[in-house]
């Protein structure tokens, strides 16, 4: 049994708590350390027993608390060499900072991690999946502008997902956004719509996957139910019903609830 949470959100910050068998996984720390260890003691999860942190890319509503978070409790992070760099630049890691090249896959507690390419303005950009031997998965499919051929190759069949559906495109097109800022969330190198985010999410639910999470909503260009009901429409067109084919959520910024168990 796996129980994973979505502790952050947002471009305010984001963090994914992945735990199976008392090993306890994030995915970023995009908020301070301090928010971070409250928001994982609220659920009963020790800031002690995390064993290692996943980071998908530099910007800092994904790397924030990292460094503080890393040598308080003696955390190892991992992340691509490229993006390693990065941070080592930017001061969001040093040498204090155990940090790890992810090379794409490893095994941690008997947690099958597997990484894979985005499309997204950052050096390096990672989606994940994690395998648990229970045969269940989880991926994480957030910060990209479009979802690439290496993402849907790994996804294929997960049984949930973390999917991030940003913004609803008349909204952005429409609101107070500068115009060089629209175009960078609209282009390739962007982030998903809720249109893009429900295409993907139709060819998960024909390779077998039953839980979406709506994830990374801008504050700004988009609703929550507006989000939520273009994920429904989509699943709709394949004759699937919430609640009886599929559970579908959506993330609000800070957690409120005690995570989801598969």
């Amino acid at each position: 049994m796996a129980r994973v949470c979505q502790l952050f959100s947002g471009s305010s910050g984001n963090s994914i708590l992945i735990s199976s068998k008392g090993h306890n996984l994030l995915v970023d720390i995009g908020v301070s350390a301090k928010r971070c260890e409250d928001a994982l003691k609220a659920i009963d999860v020790s800031p002690d027993s995390i064993e290692a942190v996943f980071v998908s890319h530099e910007h800092t509503d994904h790397s924030k608390g990292l460094r503080v978070f890393s040598k308080k409790h003696s955390v190892p992070v991992f992340a691509s060499e490229a993006c390693i760099e990065k941070m080592y630049s930017e001061k969001l890691i040093d040498y204090t900072t155990d940090i790890r090249t992810f090379d794409y896959h490893t095994n941690i507690g008997g947690v099958e991690i597997m990484g894979f390419k985005q499309s997204h303005d950052s050096v390096d950009c990672l989606g994940y999946r994690f395998n648990f031997d229970s045969g269940r998965s989880v991926g994480i499919c957030t910060d990209t502008g479009f979802v690439t051929q290496n993402a849907k190759q790994v996804l294929r069949g997960v049984d949930m997902i973390f999917i991030e559906s940003n913004h609803e495109t008349t909204m952005l097109q429409m609101g107070p956004y500068p115009y060089p800022l629209k175009q960078r969330i609209l282009s390739e190198r962007g982030h998903l719509s809720n249109f893009a985010c429900s295409e993907f999410i139709k060819e998960l639910a024909e390779s077998g996957t039953t839980r979406f999470v709506l994830c990374h909503l801008s504050r700004e260009n988009n609703l929550p139910e507006i989000a939520r009901q273009t994920a429904v429409s989509a699943l709709s067109e394949l004759g699937l019903l919430e609640n009886q084919d599929y559970r579908l959520y959506v993330s609000p910024e800070e957690n409120a609830g005690r995570g989801i168990t598969i």
